[in-house]
């Protein structure tokens, strides 16, 4: 049945109303209208779609619902029905249904709900849980009913699969033209389509001179994020060409992002190549649970349609290859070196592994000094242990002091190309600001030409293109002020006295390395040109560690280093020192002159850190089984005794001994250390002092001469 209002309208819906299964329930509930057309050309064009699905509010008030509990979700406009993800729409009716407010919900047909089985059929199955009843063109469904149930489920299948089907007929056309190298949807920065549907050089010189700039800035720099960085310190806007709208096809000058930059340096079409199915999307939930589409570039085999030579070059093929290889390159993994990174080891990603042939790692910990580590032992368990660390200082010293001594014969050279490179440098930026000047004049004169063409009575048009000559005007000046600082601050020629310094900086190349105003990047970035990788091989029985210099162009150099290790018996030399220690020990020397004297020798105690001292000598000492001067009997001469020894063979306490040595009562000597007394005493002289122990106090024993003179030693 049609309504009067739907006849007057002009919009005729023909449904069959089945009112045997609506009922009281039913009718206490809502009903909703969900309307939905895939695109917003659809949504502008087809009208009458559009109005039919309206039209079913009015079919809801024939079966019984009053227009105020009729309600229309009309949220998923232009947004496609194969995914119930991104459809807010749908959400809301899910969860309406879901908390029994809905009785009824239409729909024109099926495919407006969903076109994706899963989403459909789990629509069913809440309808049915929550006693809801489904309507479109056609007829009512109970979920409930086995029959409608069959029904719907047919008709979910046909509505996916006919997507299946426009989607499959229209990608096959796609890929047809593909094949020719023909379907060009849009094109990248630099390049515009011509009518005839060719792909040419964008013809603004501004905007082709800024994509070259991006390839020979990764050519020298080495990395994408460093071209960005480059040209948002510089101020320079890529010419962006707008795809839609009334301007379409104008030109929009912006700052890039690191991923446009990205962009440019993985697309084929800058080395001439046409390429159809580049990027695989792949959807992921973000950090607000909203999905997100992810792409990236595929290799030029896994593309789906790739000719090469098809379009206008900006580099060559090889350049492009290289690229990618260093792209590749700067990924930080334990496959690929990196960019050089913040950090003051110099060699992070360029040190391999002589022993499993991984890349090492570089650690940072808070209590310690940076180090090289293998920890593949870690991910490969054949490897049956772990390779090895060692700090960052003695492998950092020993390879600048290498690149320091290759770097030094060509200074001059060094020097002229530094200037030449500056200067190069200069231009180029001079240049950009230069085109960047004519674009804002040319924009100034414009409008002043379109101001000077109204005719003057015309008031409305006249003021707003008064409007937008004084605003190119402001613009121009602003350009201009912004050109006078850039001068200001970067002229295009160095200095008499720059150039002056250039080259006493070129002629002392050590000084300038360790200079404070060299950073850590600076000296990684020198590093990286020269050297390819090193391969390190420490020896985990001692502190030797072997090192092999790959340069640039495959020259290898060996050399021998040492590494900090734990304990005297990793020590390389450390049979050496224990037999210097032993000597300097038989010669009485004492701890500390110990210390010294192996300190002078260059041994380096473990960890070489430091040096030896009274402590660590007394430590390997008393390890070596080394007797003290007090017990060293070699060290007595004939007649000699240690006082102790001489107290208890004449039965008196130490302390007397003591005391007759210090009045000279008693022949005696230090020892070299000048602790230990050592006294002469032969038979006679033993004798006398048995009798001088019997003197009642040193009073007494000062009146009788014969007892304190002590006997002439031979």
């Amino acid at each position: 049945m049609i309504t009067s209002e739907q006849k007057s309208s002009g919009v005729s819906v023909s449904l069959r109303p089945s009112s045997t299964k609506i009922t009281h329930k039913h009718l206490s509930r809502l009903a909703i209208v969900y309307v939905r057309q895939s695109t917003q050309q659809q949504v502008l064009e087809n009208r009458e779609s559009r109005e039919r699905q309206y039209a079913l509010a009015n079919y809801a008030n024939e079966l019984g619902w009053p227009s105020d509990r009729v309600l229309v979700i009309d949220e998923d406009q232009g947004i496609s029905g194969k995914s119930a993800d991104n459809r807010p729409g749908f959400q809301r009716l899910l969860s309406e249904v879901s908390l029994k407010h809905v009785g009824l919900v239409l729909g024109l047909e099926l495919s407006r709900l969903s076109r994706s089985s899963t989403d459909w059929h789990h629509l069913i199955d809440v309808c049915g849980f929550f006693g809801a009843l489904l309507c479109d063109e056609d007829r009512l469904y109970d979920p409930l009913d086995s029959n409608d149930r069959l029904l719907l489920g047919m008709k979910g299948a046909m509505t996916e699969f006919e997507l299946v089907t426009i989607r499959n007929r229209l990608l096959r056309g796609a890929r047809n033209k593909a094949e020719r190298g023909e379907l060009y949807l849009s094109v990248p920065i630099g390049y515009v389509k011509l009518p005839t549907g060719e792909v040419a050089f964008d013809p603004d010189e501004q905007a082709r001179a800024m994509v070259q700039l991006v390839f020979e800035k990764f050519s020298s720099i080495g990395s994408a994020y460093g071209v960005f960085q480059y040209m948002h310190k510089n101020g320079l806007k890529m010419g962006f060409r707008i795809h839609k709208g009334v301007r379409k096809g104008e030109l929009e000058w912006r700052l890039p992002t690191h991923i446009r930059v990205m962009n440019i340096l993985r697309h084929p079409n800058y080395a001439g190549a046409y390429a159809y199915g580049m990027r695989r999307s792949n959807k992921m939930h973000s950090s607000d649970e909203s999905l997100e589409t992810k792409s990236w570039f595929l290799a030029p085999e896994d593309m789906g349609v790739f000719i090469k030579d098809k379009v206008p070059a900006y580099i060559t093929w090889e350049q492009f290859e290289a690229n990618q290889k260093q792209i590749a390159e700067n990924r930080s993994t334990h496959k690929s070196k990196g960019t050089p990174r913040r950090g003051q080891a110099l060699l992070a990603g360029l040190i391999t592994c002589g022993r499993c042939k991984r890349r090492m790692q570089t650690s940072y910990k808070s209590d310690k000094l940076p180090c090289y580590a293998c920890y593949e032992f870690s991910r490969e368990q054949q490897l049956g242990g772990y390779c090895g660390r060692m700090a960052t200082k003695s492998l950092d010293e020993l390879v600048s002091q290498q690149v320091l001594k290759a770097i030094e014969p060509a200074a001059i050279e060094l020097s002229i190309a530094t200037v030449a490179d500056f200067n190069a440098e200069r231009q180029r930026l001079f240049r950009q600001w230069d085109m960047t000047l004519q674009r804002a004049k040319y924009e100034c004169e414009k409008a002043e030409r379109q101001y000077r063409s109204v005719e003057p009575e015309n008031r409305l048009v006249a003021r707003t293109l008064e409007a937008v000559w004084e605003s190119t005007l402001a613009q121009f000046q602003r350009v201009q002020e912004n050109y006078k600082r850039f001068e200001q601050s970067s002229p295009k020629q160095l200095s008499l006295i720059e150039l002056t310094k250039i080259r006493e900086l070129s002629d002392s190349i050590p000084t300038l390395w360790a200079a404070q105003t060299t950073t850590y990047d600076d000296r990684k970035r020198v590093i990286r040109a020269m050297i390819d990788h090193i391969v390190v091989t420490p020896d985990l029985e001692n502190e030797n560690v072997d090192v092999t210099i790959v340069w640039q162009g495959g020259f290898r150099s060996q050399h021998l280093i040492f590494k900090a290790v734990a304990s005297y018996s990793h020590l390389q030399e450390y049979d050496r020192l224990c037999v210097r220690i032993r000597e300097l020990h038989g010669k009485g020397m004492h701890h500390s002159e110990i210390a010294s004297q192996l300190n002078q020798d260059g041994y380096v105690p473990p960890r070489r850190r430091g040096v030896f001292t009274y402590q660590n000598v007394g430590d390997l000492i008393r390890r070596l089984g080394l007797k003290g001067e007090l017990f060293r009997d070699q060290t007595l001469l004939e007649n000699e005794w240690w006082i102790p020894d001489l107290a208890r063979k004449i039965g008196v306490i130490q302390q007397r001994v003591h005391y007759w040595a210090k009045q000279g009562w008693i022949h005696n000597r230090k020892t070299a250390s000048g602790k230990h007394w050592i006294v002469w005493a032969d038979k006679d002289e033993l004798k006398r002092l048995r009798k001088l122990c019997k003197t009642s106090n040193s009073h007494t024993a000062k009146n009788n001469p014969e007892l304190v003179i002590p006997k002439a030693r031979s």
